[in-house]
């Protein structure tokens, strides 16, 4: 459900709380400059998540990319609305096609496009993204990318694609054959002054903030009504509304529990969208070196049925969360992908005698504090949540009053944001609360390759290493079955086979829980609809509208234009 103009919260993949002396460009109430009506030169002012110091790095591939690269200054071939079950846009890409038996692709792009720098962009750049290192990782099944014209690139699999079409088409980003192709060390390189095809190029990037300025060699340059986007830091949750409320932020996706205290500006509207899972990652695998007793399924299995699902989405998400199911198709969107009604929704309330059960019969004692321990280890696990995420601070504390009525001890505590994603990528954690990217189609095959494995190899990483690029496995899981069912519905394009591979993926991972559910996030996105016009309503989703969306968010922004 979506819900516009009453209360409703954010998936926090950004949100926070505290006023930082930011140099907002075009802060003034008045005259030239002041974001008037039909002042299309000042800057559209985004928090898209960024907290100081910002760092210059626009390189797609880095966990640390700022959020401004992905979409309004790279794009893939074509973009796919996630809030819609609609067919793909062009945006480098004009039309795709697959061969009989599905192993390979032919795609059209627009002609007479070029980059950012003014060099023509051709089919050549695009072989030459699917070949590149990062994005054609051992395992990928890419045979040959071969650019038969400047407007036609063939792609050839060694096996059928149908089910990684969101992947190919849709979140592959377009690089520049004469500037990548020098990069060896993709994960350490900062691009600072990116070449993209996106409406935007960077202006400036400071510690404070990075502006974007419209790409005078884009597509559709003529028709950007918005010239400048200026993305600042913000510290916390309560900064952030505080410059909603003052009018001097025109776009936030953001946790405000009541959305009143800033719409009364007669600037700012909103919108919610639930799509993502909220999670607890478990850093689970003790073969990969994970350690601590979250790596003992057992333990897994019973903190899932001591949480207490119903009281954390009305305390620490005002109620107005989704319920999430265990096996992560998003209902009802995705209904026909569920193969076993008893896993539609996990558990809402607590089942402490339950957990008791499982860690019993997994060999746990009660000690004389509450506490269930095994060799002499306690059941004692760190729970971390990013400072200033208000709503998962909220929830990590009732995780913990939870836990410990089911003999399970949970020390939550909060960490910077550059910790927190220090620790998910190398694994050197316990619990974290998080978020994950929901599928961007109908279909949950997305969630279960990025975050659950599918391969042999650089599906994941050992602790101590970084996750690899384009994956998102940072519970370290490695399953054989899993795996091998995400390899063959790759290759399927018949919806029956698809569903029984679906079959076997949930019930592994509804017993393995190497991310332990909690909801699905509303989330929340706030913007000046006095000053601009064309962001997506309830009426036109378009695009999926929070700031911090990547593709969507420089989708968006070709849509924008100042008002009239």
């Amino acid at each position: 459900m979506i819900r516009n103009g009453k209360r409703a919260l954010a998936l926090t993949a950004v949100a926070g709380a505290t006023v930082l002396a930011i140099g907002l460009t075009g802060c003034s109430t008045g005259g030239s400059g002041s974001g008037g009506s039909g002042d299309g030169d000042r800057a559209l002012r985004v928090w898209a998540g960024s907290q100081t110091p910002i760092t210059a790095n626009y390189n797609p591939f880095a966990p640390t990319v700022l959020h401004g690269a992905l979409g309004p200054i790279y794009e893939p071939l074509f973009f796919y609305n996630k809030t819609a079950d609609d067919k793909p846009v062009g945006l480098i890409g004009d039309s795709f096609e697959y061969n009989e038996d599905g192993t390979q692709i032919t795609v059209t792009i627009k002609s007479g496009l070029k980059w950012n720098d003014g060099k023509p962009l051709t089919a050549k750049d695009v072989a030459f993204t699917f070949q590149y290192e990062a994005n054609n990782p051992e395992g990928n099944g890419l045979v040959s990318a071969e650019a038969t014209d400047d407007t036609t690139v063939v792609l050839t699999y060694s096996a059928a694609q149908y089910t990684t079409e969101f992947q190919r088409m849709g979140s592959t980003y377009i690089l520049p054959e004469h500037v990548w192709a020098d990069i060896t060390d993709f994960a350490d390189f900062a691009n600072e002054e990116p070449v993209g095809s996106g409406a935007y190029k960077v202006q400036k990037t400071t510690g404070e903030s990075y502006t974007l300025v419209a790409n005078e060699e884009f597509r559709d340059a003529d028709k950007l009504g918005v010239k400048k986007v200026q993305y600042i830091a913000v510290d916390n949750n309560q900064t952030a509304q505080d410059l909603l409320a003052a009018g001097k932020l025109d776009w936030a996706g953001m946790f405000i529990p009541n959305p009143d205290d800033v719409t009364g500006n007669g600037k700012t509207d909103w919108i919610n969208t639930p799509q993502d899972p909220t999670v607890l990652y478990t850093c689970s695998n003790a073969e990969l070196g994970c350690t601590g007793p979250q790596t003992d399924v057992a333990v897994r299995q019973a903190l899932n049925v001591a949480i207490d699902r119903g009281t954390i989405k009305d305390k620490a998400f005002v109620g107005l969360t989704g319920d999430v199911s265990p096996t992560y198709a998003l209902l009802p969107r995705d209904e026909k992908w569920l193969a076993d009604p008893a896993n539609e929704v996990s558990p809402q309330e607590a089942n402490a005698a339950e957990a008791g059960k499982i860690l019993e019969a997994a060999g746990y004692v009660k000690g004389g504090d509450g506490i269930y321990a095994k060799d002499g280890q306690p059941v004692e696990l760190s729970l971390t949540s990013v400072d200033g995420w208000t709503d998962y601070n909220d929830a990590a504390k009732l995780i913990a009053e939870q836990a410990a009525k089911a003999g399970i001890k949970v020390n939550a505590s909060t960490v910077q944001w550059q910790e927190f994603s220090d620790a998910r990528q190398t694994g050197n954690y316990q619990l974290i609360v998080g978020g994950m990217i929901g599928t961007s189609v109908a279909d949950p095959f997305q969630i279960y390759r990025d975050w659950f494995g599918g391969t042999t190899v650089e599906s994941t990483s050992k602790v101590g290493e970084e996750v690899p690029a384009g994956r998102w496995n940072f519970s370290r899981y490695s399953n054989p079955t899993v795996d091998a069912a995400i390899q063959a519905a790759i290759s399927t394009n018949d919806e029956a086979k698809k569903k029984e591979l679906y079959a076997t993926i949930q019930s592994e991972i509804v017993r393995d829980l190497p991310y332990i559910p909690l909801v699905i996030n509303a989330t929340q996105t706030f913007y000046n609809t006095k000053d601009y016009t064309g962001w997506p309503t309830e009426e036109e989703l378009y695009a999926f509208p929070p700031s911090w969306g990547a593709i969507a968010a420089g989708y968006i922004l070709q849509h924008l234009q100042p008002a009239k």
